[in-house]
C-alpha cells in the first residue's frame, strides 16, 4: 500500500473538522472565540522512547500523550493534532490498524481530532512526530516564568514509575509481583498526563512545566525562567509502592531524575489542596536544591539528556 492508500485507510477516519478528510495539502484550525491557540510538538523514536516490540496501540498513545502533557502544563485544553510518521519497511497492515486504533481510543478519551500530517518511509529507526493544538482563555496560559519566592511547589501523580518500567525492560533484577511489574511497564508505555486538570491549573498556578526529562531537570527550567531557587524535599515526592519495591532505599533519588513521567509540576500559593502533592518551596536564589533526610543531595545528573 502506498502513502495515499495508508492515509485513506487508516488515518482519514480519524480526521476532524477542518481536515477536509485528509485530502488537501493543508488544514484549517477551527477557532475558539476568546481563546489563545497553544501549540506544542514532540517526537518519539524507536530504541529511545519506545521498543519495537511494544504494542502498536500503546506506541500511538504515547506519541500523542507526551504532547498532551505539554498542553496540560500550560493550562490548555487539547483540540487537534498533526501526525508525521517515518515508517520502516517492516510495518504491516495489521500493525497500522492497531496503531490507528490506539489513536482512535485516545481521540475519544481526550476529545481531540486529527488535522493532517505526513507519512514517509525510512531505513532508520521508526519515529513519530506529533504537533498538538489546544486552547486557553486569552492571556491565561501558564508559563515557566511566573514562580515567586514564597510559593510552594506541587506535582500531580506519582514520579518515577515510567523509569521503573524502563528499568524492568533493561533487565534490572527484581522480585516484583506480576501486578506491580505490569503497573510499572504500563506507566512506561502509556503515560497518564493530567489533561483534565488544566482548567484548575490555570486558576492556581504561578508557573508550570510538564515532567518529561526528570522532575529535578524540569523544575530547573522553571527556576531559570523565573529567576528563583526551587527546593525539593525528597520525603514529600510521591513515589508508588511498586517503585519502592523495585528500587528500595534509592527509589526517590532515582525517581526524581528518571524522566518520562508526563505529569505536571507547578508553583503556587501555600496551602493549596487538590489532586496533587506539595513537594517543596520557592525561595530567592538560583537553581534547584534536592533535600533528603534533611541534607542536600548532589545528583550526578538532574534528568535525561537528549544529546
Amino acid at each position: 500500500m502506498d502513502e495515499f492508500g495508508i492515509i485513506a485507510k487508516y488515518f482519514a477516519p480519524l480526521a476532524g473538522e477542518g481536515a477536509f478528510g485528509l485530502k488537501d495539502d493543508a488544514a484549517v484550525v477551527p477557532q475558539h472565540p476568546g481563546c489563545d491557540l497553544v501549540v506544542t510538538t514532540d517526537a518519539i523514536t524507536e530504541g529511545v522512547d519506545f521498543f519495537g516490540f511494544d504494542p502498536p496501540a500503546t506506541i500511538a498513545q504515547k506519541a500523542l500523550r507526551v504532547n498532551l502533557s505539554d498542553l496540560a502544563a500550560k493550562g490548555a485544553v487539547p483540540a487537534h493534532y498533526l501526525l508525521n510518521l517515518s515508517l520502516p519497511g517492516t510495518v504491516t497492515p495489521d500493525w497500522l490498524a492497531d496503531f490507528a486504533d490506539g489513536l482512535a481510543q485516545d481521540q475519544k478519551t481526550f476529545a481531540i481530532t486529527l488535522l493532517g500530517g505526513d507519512t514517509s518511509a525510512t531505513d532508520g529507526p521508526f519515529s513519530i512526530a506529533i504537533t498538538a493544538f489546544g486552547f486557553v482563555p486569552q492571556g491565561a496560559m501558564v508559563t515557566r516564568g511566573g514562580a515567586q519566592a514564597g510559593d510552594h511547589v506541587y506535582v500531580t501523580g506519582c514520579i518515577g514509575d515510567s523509569g521503573g518500567g524502563l528499568a524492568i525492560f533493561r533487565r534490572e533484577i527484581h522480585s516484583l509481583t506480576d501486578a506491580d511489574r505490569d503497573s510499572l511497564i504500563a506507566s512506561y508505555r502509556v503515560p497518564q498526563p493530567p489533561v483534565g486538570f488544566a482548567p484548575r491549573l490555570r486558576a492556581i498556578a504561578h508557573a508550570s512545566v510538564d515532567v518529561s526529562d526528570g522532575l529535578i531537570a524540569d523544575l530547573g527550567h522553571v527556576a531559570l525562567s523565573s529567576g528563583v531557587r526551587i527546593v525539593v524535599e525528597g520525603e514529600l515526592v510521591p513515589v508508588s509502592a511498586a517503585l519502592k519495591k523495585l528500587w528500595g532505599d534509592n527509589a526517590v533519588r532515582r525517581a526524581v531524575t528518571a524522566g518520562d513521567d508526563y505529569q505536571v509540576a507547578f508553583t503556587g500559593p501555600a496551602g493549596l489542596e487538590g489532586p496533587f502533592t506539595r513537594i517543596g518551596h520557592v525561595e530567592a536564589g538560583a537553581g534547584v536544591s534536592f533535600l533528603l533526610k534533611g541534607g542536600e543531595v548532589v545528583l550526578p545528573k538532574p534528568g535525561y539528556r537528549h544529546f
